[in-house]
């Protein structure tokens, strides 16, 4: 999931400081739009997290795209699911699997997948350097079983004598979340340098054992930590880091990585192109360009037999070919490299940019 609201840090004579950006609701993704994010799974060593604080940089542009995903956001109103999430205001059909989100002015919330409530701040709003925001603790898991694994003999050690059977098991599993923006400055990733605010999150998840023993007397008992002998609390830590711009051409994440326990580098997610969005959505029918995947030729047709312009980008922006046209003209791509390229198309009537993909 960007922002448009600005804080100008101060400038001294010999010292350049970058500004402070804000990222709101309003920087971010609505319906229609289009997101281009790329997956490096074996990012170089040049890659690092980089420090905390004001006036960073962060150099990704060394990443390499090992896998493409394209999302495009939705109306949830009239999807299978709609009517199950009402609070949500965007959708996701993933293959089938709808993911439905709630975006408003205090977060970027996932709300459920298909009829499922599945409730999760994703990422908090608005984004400013030095905020910190807790969520929770929430229980994931409370579940109780009849004992039939522990000896009744252990409940007078485990109670100092009060009790003299162990009745059930509890498993409690509490989770929660703490975001962080610790950083600002300009992330360099292939497509461009950006301002941005780095957002550190770490999802913490615990989970406790408990015995409930009771007198075989009175009847009477109570609960009680199970022995860490025997099965210990456990605490898991997930630490991730996103970087977030109020760059109209972003909205959404511009790199989101993974660290493993040891934090080291495990993924790199990243924005390889802009958002469809960025250009006027009223063109995004009066075209169409086939076949895709193409091999050998690309066919581009206007609806409104108006004057365009075209240019061929590739990944990293370079212009392949430029032409105008009136109606329809058909492009030799036989010769130009495979893979994911962009089709720039502009009218009186304004811009707009389609992915292909060349075979």
């Amino acid at each position: 999931m960007k922002t448009k609201l600005f804080t100008i840090s101060l400038a001294f004579i010999g010292f350049n400081s970058f500004a402070q950006i804000t990222v709101a609701d309003t920087d971010l993704m609505n319906v229609g739009d289009i997101i281009y994010q790329a997956y490096d799974d074996a990012p170089t060593s040049s890659i690092s997290l980089g420090n905390a604080g004001p006036n960073q940089t962060w150099d990704f542009s060394t990443l390499q795209a090992q896998e493409y995903d394209t999302t495009e956001f939705i109306d949830p109103t009239g999807t299978p699911f709609g009517i199950d999430h009402p609070t949500a205001n965007l959708c996701i059909d993933d293959n089938g699997e709808y993911i439905y989100i709630d975006k408003n002015a205090q977060g970027l919330n996932l709300v459920g997948f298909d009829n499922f409530p599945y409730p999760q701040l994703v990422v908090p709003l608005p984004l400013t350097y030095g905020l910190n925001t807790i969520v929770g603790p929430v229980i994931i898991m409370d579940s109780v079983i009849d004992n039939s694994l522990l000896p009744d003999s252990m409940a007078v050690f485990i109670t100092m004598g009060q009790a003299q059977q162990i009745d059930s098991i509890q498993i409690l599993i509490e989770s929660s979340t703490e975001f962080n923006v610790d950083a600002h400055g300009d992330v360099i990733i292939p497509m461009g340098t950006f301002d941005a605010l780095r957002v550190k999150t770490d999802d913490v998840t615990t989970t406790d054992y408990f015995l409930y023993c009771s007198d075989t007397v009175t009847g009477n008992g109570n609960w009680y930590p199970m022995p860490a002998a025997i099965a210990p609390s456990e605490v898991e830590i997930i630490s991730s880091y996103a970087w977030w711009t109020n760059d109209p051409l972003i909205k959404f994440a511009l790199v989101q990585i993974e660290i493993d326990s040891l934090g080291g580098i495990d993924a790199i997610d990243f924005m390889h192109s802009p958002s469809s969005s960025s250009v006027a959505d009223l063109l995004t029918n009066n075209f169409n360009i086939y076949p895709i995947p193409a091999i050998n030729n690309l066919t581009i047709e206007t609806q409104n037999n108006e004057l365009a312009s075209l240019e061929l980008v590739d990944l990293t922006g370079k212009v392949i070919l430029k032409k105008e046209f009136t109606q329809s003209t058909s492009l030799d791509v036989s010769r130009i490299a495979k893979g994911i390229h962009y089709i720039n198309l502009k009218t009186v009537e304004g811009e707009l940019a389609k992915q292909i993909v060349i075979e």
